[in-house]
Parts: structure tokens; C-alpha cells; sequence
């Protein structure tokens, strides 16, 4: 469903619990304005509609041992379909590649790699990445510092835009 089509009631649900995903139902019905009951219908709605994908925990990688982020630039021999498809699937199955985007211009794909170590990622880069079929050029940029990290979209945005 198109976001002009959500009321302003089901645009602050979402601003919420994107938010805060952890927050009771009547929490979130206290902080859009209606009792639990229709709140909770909503959720489930737009749950339905697929706007709200799932709920998880945003952990801190590197307190957990993972030391190493990088984006890695990944350019194909072929762009076929076919061929695209394959390398989408290809990267779902690598652990280290935590998120995975088919752009336009010079390079196919950029991955979102994370690994305890630089030796993992090497491992990772010279045994699975590289050696992939179809890979043609890999180029990768090591992250030195996360200036931002803010999942989600910015409601704020929309509820201007909508406005207007």
C-alpha cells in the first residue's frame, strides 16, 4: 500500500515502533492516541501489508567480538538476469555479508561485510567472494569510524512531505 494511503494513526505506529520495537501494545496505543484493542489490530494489519518486516535486537557488533566492518564492491562479468539472481542468492548464504544491494553504474553490488578479524575477512574475500562465479573485480574499503547508523526512514520526512 502506498504511504499516502496510511492514516496518521498507522504513520505513527510505525514511527514508534521503529523506534522502540520492544514497547507493549498499550504503550504504543497510549503514545498514538487510541485504546489497545484497534492499536493492536493496526499492527497486525500492517503487518500484513508487509511494512513492518519483522522486529530485532540492534546489537553492538564489535562488543560482541566483531571487529572488522567493510564494504566490499563487487563487478560481474555478466549482468543477465539469470546471473544476478545467482550472485543474490550466492550472497545470502555468506554469514560475513550481512546486507546485500544491486546498484547502477560502475559496480554490480555492494555488501555489507562483517568479521571478527581481518584474517576472517581475508579468508572470506580470497576463498568464497572473489573465487564466485561471474565475479569479475572486488574492491573493498575497510570502515574506520560509524559516524551514523540510523535504520529506517525518516517519518519526520514523510509527515512534512504528506503535509504538504
Amino acid at each position: 500500500m502506498p504511504h499516502n494511503k496510511l492514516d496518521p494513526i498507522d504513520r505513527k505506529i510505525l514511527a514508534e515502533l521503529q523506534a522502540d520495537g520492544r514497547m507493549t501494545n498499550v504503550e504504543l496505543s497510549q503514545r498514538v492516541g487510541i485504546s489497545a484493542p484497534p492499536c493492536l489490530r493496526r499492527v497486525r494489519t500492517l503487518e500484513e501489508m508487509g511494512l513492518i518486516k519483522g522486529y530485532h535486537a540492534d546489537v553492538n557488533a564489535r562488543a560482541l567480538g566483531f571487529e572488522v566492518q567493510v564494504f566490499a564492491m563487487v563487478g560481474l562479468h555478466s549482468q543477465a538476469e539469470s546471473d544476478l539472481v545467482e550472485f543474490e542468492t550466492r550472497a545470502q548464504g555468506w554469514p560475513l555479508v550481512r546486507e546485500c544491494h544491486m546498484l547502477n553504474g560502475e559496480i554490480d553490488f555492494i555488501l555489507k561485510c562483517v568479521a571478527p578479524d581481518l584474517t576472517s575477512f581475508q579468508h572470506f574475500l580470497t576463498h568464497e567472494l572473489t573465487s564466485a562465479p561471474n565475479v569479475a573485480s572486488v574492491k573493498t574499503s575497510l570502515v574506520i569510524r560509524n559516524a551514523k547508523d540510523t535504520p529506517g526512514v525518516p517519518f519526520d520526512v514523510l509527515e512534512a512531505r504528506v503535509e504538504t
